[in-house]
């Protein structure tokens, strides 16, 4: 079989419909991962009775297994879990209202909250105690003073983490078709099922893949530069 580039443009043009999808579940998981993740980090490191030992736990547990099998936990373990109390409850709602990228958003969240909470962890470790201390000083409270100076000192810090974080999920996301999500990759598929050519399908996707991940890190450059030039105290254009 010869390779056919007229197919690959074509399959790519077919392919952009499934971008705002593989977006929305890689925005999602990364910003509702970035809250988990942040609430586990503290968690752990104020080492909180019971919360933190639980939290440890989260994150070994998530880290020690793939994301496809969460994804399938949360797809056949969700239904178990709340259809049964929602019916004793008398209430209306099932599992099955749930439209299949609810699961993936779920699935993946849960997932980017341990991988980011590692993030955040080291960032907040990474600012000076001096700087708490500096604001308890002033009157503030502890959460004030993770809120006002830890916090964005530690966020800014763990920037090239976070990106390589979003990139990863924004891989991660092609797992999504497993639970009938038309993502990118689900979407090649499609189209390859047409004529039978996977490997420009698939070329495609890799192009579409390759690309979104450039623009993160040409983003992630950009918040990098101007974070740079606030702590030198420069002015951006």
């Amino acid at each position: 079989m010869n390779l056919d580039p007229g197919f690959i443009w074509t399959a790519l043009r077919s392919l952009l419909q499934a971008v705002p999808t593989t977006l929305a579940i890689t925005a999602v998981s990364s910003l509702c991962g970035l809250l988990l993740g942040t609430v586990t980090a503290l968690l752990r490191i104020y080492r909180v009775p019971l919360l933190g030992q639980a939290s440890s736990a989260y994150v070994t547990f998530i880290r020690g297994t793939p994301m496809l099998t969460h994804l399938l936990l949360i797809y056949f373990g969700l239904p178990l879990l709340i259809d049964g109390p929602l019916a004793g409850a008398g209430l209306p709602v099932r599992s099955a209202m749930i439209p299949m990228i609810g699961f993936a958003y779920i699935a993946f969240s849960i997932t980017a909250g341990a991988y980011l909470s590692e993030v955040v962890r080291a960032g907040i470790q990474a600012v000076d105690r001096g700087q708490m201390e500096a604001g308890l000083a002033v009157g503030m409270t502890t959460g004030q003073a993770l809120r006002r100076i830890v916090l964005p000192q530690a966020m800014a810090a763990s920037v090239p983490n976070l990106s390589n974080s979003v990139i990863g999920m924004l891989h991660a996301s092609s797992l999504a078709f497993t639970v009938s999500v038309v993502d990118i990759n689900a979407q090649a598929q499609i189209v390859a099922s047409t004529n039978w050519r996977y490997f420009e399908a698939y070329l495609a996707a890799a192009i579409l893949y390759w690309g979104m991940t450039l623009a993160l890190e040409r983003l992630a450059a950009l918040v990098e530069r101007r974070i740079s030039l606030y702590n030198r105290g420069g002015v951006s254009s």
